[in-house]
């Protein structure tokens, strides 16, 4: 342990800032590059999670993806539509 801090809960944070900055700053500026991006800080939110209980891990990466994955599709949805 690290500082009083199970390992992966330093890389859950390394990796959700990381996919957080990822997300607000991508390459190629597209709505499909964020929603792919957007999963690197749910993994590591999972990641922050399992240090704590396992169960609780699961049910936030699974709420985090599915709620994140509808909302983006929709923006794209939206933007793409005709006017």
């Amino acid at each position: 342990m690290i500082a009083g801090y199970a390992p992966e809960f330093i890389i859950g944070l390394i990796v959700l800032v990381t996919g957080a900055l990822a997300v607000a700053f991508p390459r190629p500026a597209d709505y499909l590059t964020r929603l792919i991006n957007l999963e690197i800080p749910a993994f590591g939110l999972l990641l922050i999670m399992l240090s704590y209980n396992e169960a609780l891990a699961v049910l936030t990466f699974g709420a985090i993806s599915v709620i994140s994955t509808f909302i983006y599709v929709r923006i794209i949805q939206k933007k793409e539509a005709p006017a």
